[in-house]
């Protein structure tokens, strides 16, 4: 199956307006399993030839142009090669470089995103060149972006860990839905503090997070966490309750761990 992604890749990056291609996902990071997708990074600049990507697709496989999926996901296709999904992600080259350039600055944005529940952070784009593998890369330009990006910019970690003060912001809002006995409410509260508090404990540990996808296994390990930090999560999430008083018991211990959270990381 290695071969035939190389070769899918090397052919990719022969399609008129596409730069280079990288394998991300798991199989980059290796921490796949057998049936996992290969997710394939298509980094393209200006026009791109789309007529040559479906072309290579072959028959009834859909491909996605920029912007159909999304504000962040632009586009790519969904393909099953010998049983096992493969992902073509489109990427824009130019938003990728103009991001990267914003992290250094300390500057990031989290998006409105399809299939991201807690938005999608910008330094993901950053993330995913730093961690992901070269398939393809004829101009050089995906090889020099991830020698930069293999070193975490300590503005990006600053803003980030700073940030992890709307963990203590949402959880009082959450309080007065807890109130109201508006699970709903309380609930996404509480998925969103914990996302912000993942995200900085993995800029605490100059860690690139690039999804929700098994971020909270990871945080948990990290020197940041606060004892207990996975399991305490999942007793929040798993049951948040169904009454204003069990809402707002479930707060209250919320609230103890973002603090504990805010402090371990020294804001």
């Amino acid at each position: 199956m290695r071969a035939i992604i190389e070769d899918m890749a090397g052919q990719l990056a022969r399609v008129p307006g596409v730069v280079g291609v990288m394998l991300g996902g798991s199989r980059a990071r290796g921490e796949h399993r057998p049936g996992s997708d290969w997710d394939l990074g298509v980094y393209y600049r200006g026009a791109l030839d789309l007529g040559a990507l479906r072309e290579l697709a072959g028959p009834g496989v859909e491909v996605a142009g920029p912007g159909d999926w999304g504000p962040w996901v632009n586009g790519g296709a969904w393909l099953r090669i010998d049983g096992v999904a493969v992902d073509w992600i489109l990427r824009d080259l130019d938003r990728v470089e103009r991001v990267w350039a914003d992290c250094r600055a300390g500057r990031y944005e989290v998006g409105v995103q399809p299939g991201h529940p807690l938005g999608f952070w910008s330094p993901c784009y950053p993330g995913e060149v730093a961690l992901g593998r070269l398939l393809a890369d004829p101009t050089g330009e995906l090889t020099e972006l991830k020698r930069q990006t293999a070193q975490y910019p300590e503005p990006l970690r600053e803003a980030l860990t700073a940030a992890a003060w709307e963990a203590g912001f949402l959880l009082d809002v959450a309080a007065k839905g807890a109130a109201r006995a508006d699970t709903l409410h309380v609930s996404l509260c509480l998925s969103r503090a914990v996302g912000v508090l993942v995200q900085a404990l993995y800029a605490h540990d100059r860690r690139w997070c690039l999804n929700e996808k098994g971020a909270l296994a990871v945080a948990e390990q990290l020197p940041g966490a606060p004892a207990d930090f996975g399991p305490r999560v999942r007793t929040l999430l798993a049951a948040p309750g169904g009454t204003a008083a069990a809402l707002a018991e479930t707060v209250d211990l919320a609230r103890d761990l973002a603090r504990e959270t805010v402090a371990a990381l020294g804001h």
